[in-house]
C-alpha cells in the first residue's frame, strides 16, 4: 500500500495498544514504523528487474520483523523510562505496528516475501488496490482527531472506529474476491479454462469492479466484472503472447526471476530482436506499469542483455474509463 496508508495504519495500531498517557507519541512512533519496511527501495540492487523484485523483500519478511520489533522493544526498554513502566503495551504496539505493514501489502498484487529468505513466490491475496481511500480514510480520521485532541474520549472512539471500519472493509474485499471468482470460474468453464492459472484484483480505488486475467496455451484472457452493475456471465477478450520466446529464454536469471515473481502472469513479445517481458498484473490492456527488455535473440539462442525498463504512461483518461466501466457505462458504448 502507499506510504500515507501504512503511516496511517502504523499510527493508529500504535495509539490502540501504547498508554493512553503517551497515546501522542506512540503514534508519531508508530507512523515512522509504519512506513520503514518501505525504505529498502533506497538501495540499488544494480538493475531494473533486481530493483523490482527484491522490494518488499527482507524488509517484509515476518521472519525479520518479528525479532526486530523485540530487539527494537529492548532497547527503548533499556533507555526510556515509559517502555519500562507499561512493557507489554509497547511490545504490543512495536510489533503490530512493524507486523500489521507487510500483511496488508499482501493484500495487493504486487505481492510481499512474507517468508523470505524462503525462496517461495511472493505472496499476493490481491484483494486491494494499492491505493483505496475508502481503506485509508477511517485510519487518518482516527489517527488526527488523536493528534489535535489526544486525551478527549471522543479522539479515542475515533481512533478505535477507524481501525474497525478499515479492518471491516478488508474482510469485505474478501467477500467480493470470492464473488468475482465464482462469476469468473463460470465464465471460463465455458472455455475449457476453469482451471488455468489465474488471478483476480479490483481496479483503481475500489472494491466493486475487479479485472480477471487467466492464462491460455498461447496468451491469457481478460474480463472485467462490476458488482453494481453486471449480472450477466463475465466477458473475456483473448490477447496473445510470444510464448515460444519465453520458453526459449527461460534459462536467463532475468527471465526466470520475473517468472517467480509474477507467479507467470507475464506478457512476452520481441521487439527489435529484443525479449520484452511485462507484468500483467499491474495495469490493464494496452497499458502496464512494468515491462522489461531481458535479452536480444542472437540466432539461434536468445542471450541475456542489461535489463532495461520500459516506460509506460498513465494519463487521468484511464482513471476515466476505469469509472465508467464501474458503472456500465463503457460496456454498452462497446456493444453499441
Amino acid at each position: 500500500m502507499d506510504s500515507v496508508t501504512q503511516a496511517a495504519l502504523g499510527a493508529s495500531v500504535a495509539g490502540i495498544c501504547a498508554p493512553s498517557g503517551h497515546r501522542r507519541k506512540a503514534m508519531a512512533i508508530g507512523a515512522a514504523l509504519g512506513t520503514l519496511p518501505d525504505l529498502d527501495v533506497l538501495i540499488d540492487y544494480g538493475d531494473p528487474v533486481s530493483n523490482f523484485t527484491y522490494h518488499r523483500g527482507f524488509s517484509h519478511s515476518l521472519f525479520v520483523l518479528f525479532p526486530f520489533s523485540v530487539l527494537l522493544w529492548l532497547v527503548l526498554r533499556q533507555w526510556w523510562a515509559p517502555v519500562r513502566d507499561q512493557q507489554w503495551r509497547w511490545l504490543a504496539a512495536i510489533m503490530l505496528t512493524l507486523v500489521t505493514h507487510p500483511l496488508l501489502d499482501a493484500h495487493t498484487v504486487y505481492g510481499t516475501q512474507l517468508l523470505w529468505p524462503m525462496q517461495s513466490p511472493p505472496v499476493m491475496w490481491s484483494t486491494l488496490f494499492i491505493i483505496d481511500p475508502l481503506y485509508t480514510l477511517p485510519l487518518l480520521i482516527g489517527a488526527l482527531s488523536v493528534a489535535i485532541r489526544p486525551v478527549a474520549r471522543t479522539s479515542s472512539a475515533l481512533l478505535a472506529a477507524g481501525l474497525i471500519v478499515s479492518s471491516t472493509y478488508i474482510g469485505w474485499s474478501w467477500i467480493a474476491k470470492t464473488i468475482i471468482e465464482r462469476q469468473a470460474s463460470v465464465a471460463l468453464s465455458t472455455m475449457a479454462l476453469d482451471r488455468a492459472p489465474r488471478f483476480s484484483i479490483p481496479t483503481p480505488f475500489n472494491t466493486l469492479l475487479w479485472r480477471v486475467v487467466a492464462l491460455t496455451g498461447d496468451g491469457y484472457m481478460e474480463g472485467y466484472n462490476s458488482l453494481l452493475v453486471d449480472d450477466g456471465p463475465m466477458q473475456f477478450k483473448a490477447y496473445a503472447s510470444d510464448l515460444v520466446s519465453l520458453q526459449a529464454a527461460e534459462d536467463i536469471w532475468a527471465v526466470a526471476r520475473l517468472r517467480w515473481f509474477a507467479h507467470g502472469f507475464l506478457k512476452s513479445e520481441v521487439r527489435d530482436d529484443k525479449l520484452i517481458l511485462t507484468d500483467l498484473r499491474m495495469g490493464a490492456e494496452p497499458k502496464y506499469i512494468f515491462s522489461h527488455a531481458v535479452a536480444r535473440h542472437s540466432n539461434p539462442h536468445w542471450k541475456a542483455i542489461p535489463p532495461e525498463r520500459i516506460s509506460t504512461s498513465i494519463n487521468p483518461g484511464d482513471l476515466i474509463s476505469v469509472w465508467q466501466r464501474l458503472w456500465g457505462e463503457a460496456e454498452e458504448e462497446s456493444r453499441q
